[in-house]
């Protein structure tokens, strides 16, 4: 694992209108490494993704990628980094194929003409170098396959244009035990072959089987960001719902005395962690 973090982000902050959905943001990701993204419905789990992504700027903070600060002000920047994101809803055509799922937008041409035989052989190397067994034609349409297929073609995409860092979210949501056994060592492949994974769920048993560190938000913040094997399932529960366990997490602020003037009870103060 590398020391040097290959996507650093800090003091990252996002608001829409009056609303601050993320609050002094850190955040790193390393090459080699499964990094999980966890956080309760409203943390600020999918805008950190779309900041990261360039699908929303953020409104202050630092962007480092491999040391060097970056600006990232849309996605075609993020894709110039290496930066690929597979979203919930894989965003495949079912009506076209493997191969035409995976070259859809940055298709190859001979002349006029679609370079069918380079695109094939491109999809059938990437899907090898993945060690993916599963797809028995890389001629099937999206519509034959099944869920995690459909991810693991989702994930192919994401990596065949020399991806660096690939940001996977909820990738086993709605598959079965069979199939999402096939997605999470797809993932472990990922960083095995060097690439830096963030890996949003919300199914500590995936988060604990393939991750290498837990990054938890709470409510805009990130409350922790540790190495998996440094941390209990527990814990990471506390930290989701809570924001705190034990000496993880935001700083309990001690009670204000009522007496004396200009006292405030700690029920006054929402940063009050309890």
């Amino acid at each position: 694992m590398s020391a040097t973090p290959l996507l650093e982000l800090r003091g990252i902050d996002k608001s829409f209108g009056p609303v601050q959905v993320l609050r002094d943001v850190a955040f790193a990701a390393h090459p080699g490494e499964v990094t999980a993204l966890v956080g309760d419905n409203g943390a600020g789990k999918s805008t950190l993704v779309k900041c990261i992504s360039g699908i929303y700027p953020a409104d202050s903070g630092e962007f480092l990628f491999d040391g060097r600060p970056v600006t990232i002000n849309s996605p075609r920047d993020a894709s110039a980094l290496g930066i690929e994101v597979v979203y919930q809803d894989l965003a495949l055509c079912d009506n076209l194929d493997i191969v035409q799922n995976m070259f859809l937008g940055r298709e190859k041409r001979s002349g006029i003409v679609l370079d069918e035989p380079t695109m094939e052989q491109m999809a059938a190397e990437t899907l090898a170098g993945l060690s993916v067994r599963t797809v028995k034609s890389l001629r099937q349409h999206v519509s034959s396959l099944s869920g995690g297929q459909r991810q693991t073609v989702a994930i192919a995409k994401a990596v065949l244009w020399n991806s660096r860092l690939v940001i996977l979210d909820e990738p086993t949501a709605a598959l079965g035990v069979a199939q999402t056994a096939q997605v999470l060592e797809l993932v472990r492949r990922l960083a095995d072959n060097g690439l830096a994974v963030v890996l949003i769920s919300h199914n500590m048993n995936d988060v604990f089987a393939v991750s290498d560190r837990i990054a938890a938000l709470y409510l805009g913040q990130m409350v922790a960001q540790v190495k998996t094997t440094d941390i209990t399932h527990s814990q990471v529960v506390e930290l989701i719902t809570a924001g705190r366990s034990g000496n993880l997490g935001l700083v309990a602020e001690p009670a204000l005395s009522t007496t004396g003037s200009g006292a405030e009870s700690a029920d006054t103060n929402p940063g009050a962690v309890r």
